[in-house]
This record gives C-alpha cells, structure tokens and sequence, in this order.
C-alpha cells in the first residue's frame, strides 16, 4: 500500500475501528485505483481476486472510510454513488458520466479550476473542496443514438 492505503488503516485503528480481512481487501483495492468505484464493481473486483466480501460488509467498510476523512463519494445520478480515495497533494480531476451505460471517466481541467477559484473569490467563499459531475454520453453512446 501506498500512503492513502496506510493513512487509511491508521485512521481506521483510531477511530478505534479493528484491522479485518474485509476491511483491509478493500482499503488495498482503492489503494490501487484512480478513480472513482462502485460498491458492486468493488464486489465484483475482490471476487474476481479471490477475495468474496459481502455486499454489506462493502457499504460498511465504505462508510466507515468515508466517516473518517480518507473516502470521496462521488454522486453520479440515479441514486448511484461511486467512491474513490480522497488523496491530499495529488492531482484535483473531476467525472464525465454517460447516462446510457454509466461510464465514468474522470478528467481534469485547469481552466475549470481556476474558474472555480475566481467564482469562490468572487462570492466571498471558502470552497474547502469540490467535486464536478458532467452528465450525457460517451462517443460510443452517442455514435449508436445517431445510427438509429
């Protein structure tokens, strides 16, 4: 594990949370991602590892990350959440979401943020953090929308 990863289970330990297998296969597959997850394809992912954790154990240890600081929720619509490791001091990027097959890709952009900046300078106000969620389609999407 990297930094997140041990940050994670430190954070974990005080907050007074034991080091399970559960808890521990999840925090070392977030570790690995860049991006954003959904609780089932986390399932589906320990399982395909060898790993099979259940569903609920998933939204728990989730939970639990996210109550101590080192989780991001991202909402991507339809009462969907994705969740992805919130690392400080790395690169900032947001989420692209097609509504047809839910593909999430994430992207970055240094015009938004500044943009962001100039809007909470503007408005006289402290953005701690923030997230952006575009939603439409993706080229494969669209592509089959406009062949139909």
């Amino acid at each position: 594990m990297d930094d997140w990863g041990q940050d994670a289970q430190r954070r974990l330990a005080e907050a007074g949370f034991r080091r399970g297998g559960a808890r521990s296969a999840i925090v070392e597959l977030l570790d690995r991602q860049r991006c954003a997850l959904s609780a089932y394809e986390i399932e589906d992912e320990l399982r395909a590892g060898g790993r099979a954790v259940a569903r609920a154990s998933v939204y728990r240890v989730l939970d639990e990350l996210a109550g101590v600081g080192v989780l991001s929720r991202v909402e991507v619509g339809q009462d969907s959440a994705r969740y992805e490791a919130a690392r400080s001091g790395e690169h900032h990027h947001h989420h692209m979401v097609c509504d047809t097959c839910g593909e999430v890709q994430p992207f970055a952009d240094a015009e938004l943020e500044r943009a962001v900046h100039r809007l909470a300078r503007r408005v006289s106000f402290d953005v701690a953090e923030h997230d952006i969620v575009l939603r439409g389609a993706c080229p494969a999407c669209r592509a089959a929308s406009a062949s139909v």
